[in-house]
């Protein structure tokens, strides 16, 4: 919803709504939808709690500098039972988030595999990588991202 006014996201909505219709019109049950579509901002008490009932989170950005909302998924997991991450390899977060299971979002394929390996990944496997990612989300917070770009800075005055 925060980019509601760029052409291309207007597009990429679009084509969202009309896929997620046409999937849940070929396959959902009177009791049962494939795909929960929820395309408007929530509270963040209601988002921290979306993300800790989530099997998997799916965080796939063609181009990210840092994604806070794949840190926000980590963070909202229930240590005994956690949901497990799928992440763009294109996120910046995936560089500190190596417990994800990490894919190339243009590689449909293998991303449905990367998809359907996080949907039937063990609970102890799950447990394994969420403790390897809680650690890095926890090690790397925003006191460090404060201190690391005013040390590169700092390096860029000192090599004038």
């Amino acid at each position: 919803p925060s980019r509601e006014a760029v052409d291309a996201y207007q597009d990429l909505r679009e084509q969202l709504d009309r896929l997620a219709g046409r999937i849940n019109g070929d396959h959902a049950d009177l009791d049962w939808v494939p795909i929960r579509y929820l395309a408007r901002s929530y509270p963040r008490a209601a988002l921290s709690g979306l993300y800790r009932l989530a099997r998997v989170g799916l965080v796939t950005p063609l181009y990210d500098g840092m994604n806070l909302v794949a840190k926000e998924f980590v963070a909202a997991q229930d240590p005994e039972d956690p949901g497990a991450l799928v992440l763009s390899e294109f996120a910046g977060a995936a560089e500190q988030l190596d417990g994800a299971v990490l894919v190339n979002p243009h590689d449909i394929m293998a991303t449905a595999d990367a998809i359907h390996a996080a949907i039937v990944m063990s609970v102890e496997d799950r447990r394994a990588r969420w403790e390897a990612l809680n650690a890095a989300v926890r090690e790397k917070d925003i006191a460090w991202w404060r201190n690391e770009f005013l040390a590169a800075l700092d390096a860029i005055r000192s090599d004038r």
